[in-house]
């Protein structure tokens, strides 16, 4: 995860997408903030439970190796 990321996460039991605006390692938090620049505040990185790499089929940029393989050939 790095700052300008759009993740998914739940906060106070609801799940949306958030810009990540900081990073504290530290702390293991992201600061996340709305669509309109607003910071909502610090959650931590185990409420983080995916990543916006495409939107309208279109790649994100930066998004290259953070989505996970689709490939199907695990069915061993």
């Amino acid at each position: 995860m790095m700052k300008g990321d759009i993740v998914l996460a739940r906060v106070a039991g609801t799940v949306c997408l958030h810009l990540v605006s900081a990073l504290d390692p530290a702390r293991k938090r992201a600061q996340i903030s709305n669509s309109r620049g607003h910071v909502n505040g610090w959650t931590g990185y185990d409420r983080v439970f995916g990543m916006c790499v495409a939107v309208g089929g279109v790649t994100r940029s930066g998004a290259a190796g953070k989505a996970l393989s689709t490939d199907s050939d695990d069915s061993s």
